[in-house]
């Protein structure tokens, strides 16, 4: 059964007359197609309307979806042949993170991303998307195999964030996600980054430093979760809608602020209603990143990432 959000409830009372209307003339032999094609125009009117002037808030409600696409929902659907490299060689395996070699249209790619899962088995797995520290270096040492062999990296993120407990901090999780902003800055190869869900913090960060970021159209990608952000300026972590509102967490506004590179639509409704769709389409984003990248040499490529982040943000000097 499908998760109905708050604001989607007006569209399912409209979904549930169509649906008695269907009842009534299957049983009763009544003709209301008439009816019916009002309802669902309807329907589909205020559907479209609605998706198209969400706020953060309402956003952040979609790409928390739990039936929403996670990272090998993705891989299914754009990859082929796509092989899993487990493990640190440190010592543990973290499920939040996992990536592997691919082909992708017939080119070899490393993908990387962070893993939710669907059911709560399947989160405690994952650790509900919280990367370890080991984790990240896995995610490293990946990356580093890429560029030994030239391969392009593509990373798809969807985390509330890196894991915040006593035991991370313990084996240098602020420390494992440092080294991976300061590493990717080096990569000699192309490395395109989509934010697909929830991009929070240096959890994000930590697989986001890329010569291209994209957001899918109802993610977000902030620097704190709207909870934290809450529970610091308000002492209270049930403000986190007005805290959404406030933080620019949309692909809307970090275009405006030249925080990423472009927006990848979804089907009307979110991805979590179309994954094959949603999937196409973030497919052509990265073919065509693949197809522009590919052009810069290696310098280029390092010299360009470099200055993006480097770009980022207002600064003022008296």
């Amino acid at each position: 059964m499908t998760t109905v959000l708050d604001f989607e409830k007006p569209i399912m009372e409209i979904q549930e007359k169509i649906e008695e209307l269907k009842k009534i003339s299957l049983e009763s032999g009544m003709d209301l197609n008439k009816e019916i094609e009002t309802f669902e125009q309807q329907a589909d009117d205020y559907r479209k309307e609605l998706y198209s002037n969400l706020k953060p808030s309402q956003k952040m409600q979609i790409a928390r979806h739990p039936e929403r696409p996670n990272f090998l929902d993705f891989v299914e659907r754009i990859c082929e042949d796509f092989v899993e490299l487990h493990g640190d060689r440190e010592g543990m395996d973290d499920r939040a993170i996992i990536g592997g070699l691919a082909k992708l249209n017939g080119r070899p790619v490393m993908i990387i991303g962070t893993m939710k899962g669907k059911s709560t088995k399947e989160n405690l797995e994952y650790n509900f998307g919280m990367p370890q520290p080991e984790g990240y270096r896995k995610a490293l040492r990946l990356f580093k195999h890429a560029d030994k062999f030239n391969i392009p990296i593509i990373t798809i993120i969807d985390t509330p964030g890196a894991y915040p407990g006593i035991s991370a901090e313990e084996k240098g999780q602020g420390s494992a996600i440092a080294v991976n902003l300061r590493e990717m800055a080096k990569l000699k190869v192309p490395v395109i980054a989509i934010i697909s869900g929830e991009g929070c913090s240096g959890g994000a960060l930590g697989l986001a430093v890329a010569n291209k970021v994209f957001l899918l159209e109802h993610a977000y990608y902030t620097v704190i979760s709207p909870e934290g952000c809450a529970s610091i300026l308000w002492r209270d972590a049930s403000k986190n809608n007005e805290a959404a509102d406030a933080l620019k967490i949309t692909a809307t506004d970090l275009l405006k602020f030249n925080i990423i590179d472009g927006e990848i639509k979804e089907p009307v409704g979110g991805a979590h209603t179309d994954y094959d769709a949603a999937a196409l389409n973030l497919k052509q984003t990265v073919l065509s990143c693949l197809d522009e990248l590919d052009k810069m040499s290696s310098e280029e490529l390092r010299s360009q990432r470099y200055e993006k982040f480097r770009n980022m943000g207002a600064f003022l000097t008296c």
